[in-house]
């Protein structure tokens, strides 16, 4: 199964413009989270801003049956980091029980709510 999942795209473009700064990554639990809610259907309020909420708000029905057929989380690696003009995204490859492996991407935290989440194939 193929699942290709982007909230918050406008960061697409920062991603490109910027060489890679961090050296590790931070954000494993709120990505773990993120995906463990929405596999259950919900959006996680507590670390999404405003637009990205509504954006996996918008995707949920869809988002959720896929994800969840994937299975828990089973091992995640960080992958990189690139710092953006909005802050930092990290790439995380996240293996699943049922499904396959996938680069998920998370940052551009402000106040402890991210801007972008999202994962392709």
């Amino acid at each position: 199964m193929r699942i290709r999942l982007m909230l918050a795209g406008v960061a697409a473009a920062g991603l490109m413009a910027c060489p890679a700064m961090a050296q590790d990554g931070q954000y494993a639990p709120q990505l773990t989270r993120i995906i463990t809610e929405a596999a259950d259907g919900s959006c996680l309020a507590a670390y999404m801003a405003p637009a990205l909420l509504d954006a996996c708000n918008a995707q949920i029905a869809n988002m959720s049956p896929a994800l969840h057929a994937m299975g828990a989380i089973q091992t995640m690696a960080f992958v990189s980091a690139e710092d953006t003009p909005e802050g930092k995204v990290e790439t995380w490859s996240v293996k699943f029980a049922s499904g396959p492996t996938m680069n998920w991407v998370i940052g551009q935290e402000l106040d402890g709510k991210f801007s972008v989440v999202g994962a392709g194939g």
